[in-house]
């Protein structure tokens, strides 16, 4: 079964943005239109102001003829507009005047304008070389004199207009059904056509932007959180008593970082407590031995007893090795400048006769002059010591066990025995692993080895070549690598 692939939280931000902008955008226009249903508000430009100021002026005297009172509303639009004009025709043919009207506007109107109820009026082409006549309206009103038909504008010319003028119409006609009521059936796929065409650019420029944007808002926003996790995937087991950073993570996954680092302190404190456990048991295990040792020294020279003492010294190595091993658990930091010349050649000696009463002849192949290198020069000592143990061990008991240090860092120990098998090669690196179950090792010395090696920054392997037995090779960084 394909394992579920993780969710995206960027894209899934982006898609979950786009679908919110698009859903309020259509809300906000359902609302609007809803508000404007009920309210109905009208909402005027200055010709239109100007229409509504001059209804309550018009009136007749006594003969008849059509004027304009002088009321405070007018007045107080003729203030604020002083260029303002108006031309007023009734259904007798009879016009009254208020300001001065530029000269096309003055005058008979043809038969058709005589019937609009609503127009604008505007001249596109040049008059005496330009073009300076303004907008003007003209609209039928009622009046308490009859309807009348006005038409006005709040300028004489385009020179009085300002320097940047909008105007904007919007006229909304409805089906109409005989009766005069709407008929949504015809205006409901035409109102959705529009909010479609309107709402659709919008909704796309939205859409855009936010793909647009909110990726490097995400990506900044979860920094602190890639940083963090790059913390995390840095922990190993020397490391377990890290604790991720909060500092820069996003407040909502604090949580999940403080349960992780809660849980990387459990785990630190259960290692911690069993690498006591078996600190603790291979020192308890190390006087009962000692005692198993005086005594057996008592024993007669017997192939029996001889065996004993052998078990002992095995028992014995087993426990410093698990203490050694307990040891590398909490590496300390106190290196020195050591030669890997004059260690492996002490390290040879002391190893001497116990490899020529074990049947072997020990040579020491050094280099010229020295080989430095920053270590630990005990845990040196004793990864070197266990490889020779080890070519004690299993070298078959005869035939040279050769010690050689090179110029490149390396201490190389070989054995003229059966040799390691290359699929082996691996393996035998593994604690307690041993190629032969009946053999007298507990198959920790080239894991100890191992670990000294790595926490030096090198590395320990098995060659293979034409030779006879095994070759093991440590690799150490040279001083003026290293620095």
């Amino acid at each position: 079964m394909k394992p579920a692939r993780a969710r995206s939280l960027q894209w899934i931000l982006v898609w979950r943005l786009i679908l919110l902008q698009a859903a309020m955008l259509v809300f906000f226009i359902i609302l609007l239109i809803v508000v404007l249903s009920v309210v109905k508000p009208r909402l005027m430009v200055d010709n239109e102001a100007a229409v509504t100021a001059i209804v309550g002026a018009i009136d007749r005297d006594k003969a008849g003829r059509l004027i304009v009172n002088d009321t405070s509303e007018l007045a107080q639009f003729r203030a604020e507009h002083p260029k303002v004009w108006y031309v007023i025709h009734d259904a007798t043919g009879q016009t009254a005047r208020v300001g001065a009207a530029p000269p096309d506007y003055d005058r008979e109107i043809g038969g058709l304008l005589t019937a609009v109820d609503h127009a604008s009026i505007g001249f596109a082409g040049k008059h005496d070389g330009q073009e300076m006549r303004p907008e003007a309206l003209v609209q039928k009103v009622d009046t308490k004199v009859g309807t009348v038909q006005v038409v006005t504008s709040t300028f004489f010319s385009r020179a009085d207009a300002e320097g940047f003028d909008i105007s904007i119409t919007a006229i909304v006609n409805l089906a109409r059904k005989p009766d005069g009521t709407v008929d949504w059936a015809r205006v409901f796929p035409g109102l959705l056509f529009f909010l479609g065409i309107v709402l659709l650019p919008i909704i796309l420029a939205m859409g855009v932007t936010t793909l647009m944007t909110t990726p490097a808002v995400v990506r900044r926003s979860l920094a602190g959180l890639v940083g963090t996790a790059d913390q995390a995937a840095r922990i190993d087991f020397k490391t377990r008593a890290m604790q991720l950073p909060v500092r820069n993570v996003p407040q909502e996954i604090v949580p999940l970082v403080h349960a992780f680092n809660q849980a990387l302190t459990r785990l630190a404190q259960g290692i911690d407590s069993h690498n006591r456990f078996l600190t603790d048991a291979a020192h308890e295990l190390r006087t009962p031995i000692a005692i198993l040792r005086t005594r057996a020294e008592l024993l007669k020279e017997e192939p029996e007893s001889l065996r004993l003492r052998q078990d002992i010294e095995r028992l014995s190595h087993l426990a410093q090795q698990l203490l050694d091993h307990q040891s590398l658990e909490r590496p300390t930091d106190h290196r020195e400048l050591i030669d890997l010349v004059d260690l492996a050649g002490r390290v040879a000696a002391d190893f001497a006769p116990l490899a020529i009463e074990a049947g072997y002849d020990l040579a020491f192949e050094p280099p010229q002059g020295r080989v430095d290198v920053e270590a630990n020069e005990l845990q040196i000592e004793q990864a070197l010591a266990n490889i020779i143990r080890n070519a004690i061990e299993h070298g078959g008991g005869q035939g040279t066990i050769t010690v050689a240090v090179d110029r490149d860092g390396g201490l190389e120990v070989q054995d003229e025995g059966p040799g390691i098998p290359v699929e082996e090669h691996d393996n035998v690196f593994e604690p307690f692993y041993r190629l032969h179950p009946r053999s007298r090792g507990a198959g920790l010395g080239l894991n100890l080895s191992r670990q000294i090696a790595q926490l030096h920054g090198g590395s320990i392997t098995i060659l293979t070549g034409p030779w006879k037995g095994a070759r093991v090779r440590i690799k150490l960084p040279l001083l003026h690598k290293a620095a």
